[in-house]
């Protein structure tokens, strides 16, 4: 990495430029459309009336009274947001130019200052071996510079035993004493026992799950005989990758990995942006929105009734 792409203040200005003013244009300015229950809380219900958004009557009400009604909220001005950013030896793996460490880097600056820029103040935990780093939540550019500095003033972690995230998501909820936007930002792989912390979690705050990936993690090319290392342990071994019968076994290994994980996330109710080290990152970020979106369009009933001028269901592009 070059001095300029380490300069806390170069490279914020540089991401305001080319991704956070993107992101604007393209999100017109909704930042609150990328997430689901952002600082609402419900205060009242009345019948529907015309004009009404339809995403937000209540169907068990309107079976019951007979006729639509619709939850009315009250809009906090303000919500606080924490990324739990795991920095363990694994994250600093990348296939080509880019590692998952500096996807991780880039996501955390956007969304905080994203956030900070209309008032919600951001925190921050890191993990390394061991949870070492707790940064409380402020608002303000400043407050994101001191972030960015902080994960770019870290050296990587020694080899050591694999990371365990359930230390991270039990961290955070310690930390965490008011019901939050919680963005966790990992490549999840990790030791076993993080899923039931992570749903607990869920119960209280907005949970977003950042997975990291490279997609050499998924797939293998044949490149020949190649030394493969564990990032986390040092541990080596070598194979034959003009092996088509390695390759499909490595694929679908990785394949069962992939089921196991959107499973957990799908069972603890958490929703994932998946990140990758060739991905572009309003792209990403906007796939996110979008799939949020059309969510939320469902779970409002996906289709209205006839006397609401509905009919038509609503389905998943």
């Amino acid at each position: 990495m070059s001095e300029s792409a380490r300069d806390p203040e170069k490279m914020l200005l540089r991401l305001e430029w080319t991704v956070i003013r993107r992101l604007d244009g393209l999100l017109h300015g909704d930042y609150r459309s990328l997430f689901r229950g952002f600082g609402v809380d419900l205060a009242d219900l009345r019948e529907y009336q015309y004009h009404d958004d339809v995403r937000h009557i209540d169907w068990n009400v309107t079976a019951r009274m007979q006729t639509p009604y619709v939850r009315v909220y009250n809009e906090d001005r303000e919500v606080t947001a924490w990324f739990l950013l795991d920095l363990s030896p694994s994250v600093s793996f990348g296939s080509g130019r880019v590692r998952k460490r500096s996807v991780a880097v880039d996501f955390v600056t956007v969304l905080a200052r994203l956030l900070s820029r209309y008032g919600n103040p951001v925190g921050a935990l890191f993990y390394g071996d061991r949870v070492d780093t707790v940064i409380p939540a402020r608002g303000g550019r400043r407050h994101v510079l001191h972030i960015l500095s902080r994960m770019l003033a870290r050296s990587e972690p020694a080899r050591a035993a694999a990371t365990n995230l359930k230390e991270l998501l039990l961290a955070g909820r310690q930390v965490m004493t008011r019901r939050s936007l919680v963005f966790v930002v990992s490549d999840f792989i990790s030791a076993p026992g993080w899923e039931e912390p992570l749903a607990h979690l869920a119960r209280r705050h907005e949970i977003v799950a950042v997975r990291l990936y490279d997609p050499l993690e998924m797939e293998l090319p044949d490149l020949g005989l190649l030394v493969l290392q564990d990032a986390e342990t040092g541990e080596q071994a070598w194979v034959d990758t003009r092996d088509r019968g390695f390759r499909k076994r490595f694929a679908a290994a990785a394949g069962r990995r992939e089921a196991t994980l959107r499973s957990a996330l799908g069972d603890a109710g958490v929703d994932a942006l998946e990140l990758s080290t060739a991905d572009d990152l309003v792209e990403a970020i906007l796939r996110f929105a979008d799939l949020r979106k059309r969510r939320r369009q469902l779970s409002a009933g996906g289709s209205l009734p006839q006397h609401l001028g509905g009919g038509h269901d609503v389905h998943l592009a």
